[in-house]
């Protein structure tokens, strides 16, 4: 089995979920996707997660994203999980959970580690890009919950990168000063970015935001 790369095309696949049977591709339609694999149901920071997945939904959607989440076991389980999610996150799981029992769309993209576990899937997390590429991959362990506000933030980047001529610096957050791209030279880039080109090294030029 190949591993799933950056810059690969995601895979398509059909499987049923809590909000009934589904093609990947057809789901996410012409938008973004952000595909996120759970070990198993009513485990405690899988069921953290997802009531924060559900919390978070606007701000996906307010970006485009849609969500959708994996774990090994069954509709039926799902949707009892769903209820102990509800009732303990406070909130209301919005989006499908897939029912991977044969493990189809685990193997598709390699969510199962042998050597953290044979049977469970690790915390992966993919972004897909409108044009099916995967833009971004995180594994991580079963003991550790996901940041949410880190996968907004990535997206933020991920979505003003795909379409500006700049790249993000450590910790960036949206609005805050962008790195002009290294293929743009200096005289270029100060009639591209109207705000502004801040050269500190020839090979590091910060620009505003040009979002915003």
């Amino acid at each position: 089995m190949a591993t799933l790369r950056l810059g690969d095309t995601a895979p398509d696949f059909k499987a049923e979920t809590s909000m009934g049977t589904l093609n990947f591709y057809d789901y996410l339609g012409d938008g973004w996707g952000i595909l996120f694999s759970h070990p198993a149901d009513f485990t405690p920071v899988c069921t953290t997660e997802l009531g924060t997945a559900a919390k978070f939904k606007d701000e996906f959607a307010r970006r485009n994203v849609k969500m959708i989440a994996l774990s090994v076991d069954g509709v039926e389980s799902h949707h009892a999980w769903i209820r102990d999610i509800n009732e303990t996150q406070h909130t209301s799981v919005n989006f499908p959970i897939i029912a991977d029992e044969d493990r189809q769309v685990s193997d598709l993209y390699d969510m199962i580690h042998p050597n953290a576990n044979d049977t469970q899937t690790v915390r992966s997390v993919f972004i897909i890009g409108p044009d099916r590429k995967v833009k971004l991959i995180l594994t991580y362990p079963a003991s550790t919950g996901r940041n949410f506000h880190e996968l907004l933030r990535v997206i933020d980047s991920l979505q003003l990168t795909a379409y500006r001529k700049v790249a993000t610096p450590a910790n960036w957050e949206h609005g805050q000063d962008v790195v002009v791209s290294p293929s743009v030279p200096t005289e270029e880039a100060r009639k591209l970015f109207e705000k502004g080109v801040k050269e500190i090294k020839p090979y590091l030029r910060l620009t505003p935001d040009p979002t915003v």
